[in-house]
């Protein structure tokens, strides 16, 4: 069991929607230059999660995505679970057919350590993540810091 790049990325840009959501709707350059990944992947990642209505898409000008219930009601299961991050411990995802159709010595120790995986993460919200104040340094941070990227482009412009 891993949660691959794509589950932490997409519980990373909801986090970011929810510490920004203040702002109105989102951009995903926005997202993108915060948390350094690229816009065509927070494309596909933003694509599961709005099917699975976690965020809403605003269009035109001031247009973007914001959460599509209260930061307390999703939780970073849900997120996970959205873009098709498998939360498995098991060999055979959980079908029991381990070895040689059957349950191997382990199995139920990793179903066991998936099932509680799964209760972990559904217990912490994006509000629960969003009170915390070490990211709330982290936020500060980061937009101070494309804060000050976008002042060294002006500069250049000028």
């Amino acid at each position: 069991m891993r949660l691959t790049t794509k589950g932490r990325y997409a519980v990373t840009a909801m986090l970011d929607l929810a510490l920004h959501e203040e702002q109105g709707p989102i951009t995903l350059a926005d997202i993108s230059s915060r948390q350094g990944v690229s816009v065509s992947y927070l494309e596909q990642l933003f694509a599961k999660l709005r099917r699975h209505r976690l965020v809403d898409s605003v269009r035109g000008p001031g247009g973007g995505y914001r959460l599509a219930g209260a930061a307390d009601s999703i939780s970073v299961a849900d997120i996970v679970e959205a873009v098709n991050d498998s939360m498995d411990a098991t060999r055979c995802l959980g079908k029991g057919d381990c070895q040689d159709g059957t349950h191997c010595l382990t199995h139920h120790l990793w179903s066991d350590l998936s099932d509680r995986l799964r209760e972990f993460l559904g217990q912490i919200s994006l509000a629960d993540l969003v009170s915390r104040d070490d990211i709330q340094q982290v936020r500060l941070r980061q937009d101070r810091q494309v804060a000050a990227n976008r002042q060294i482009v002006l500069e250049r412009i000028i």
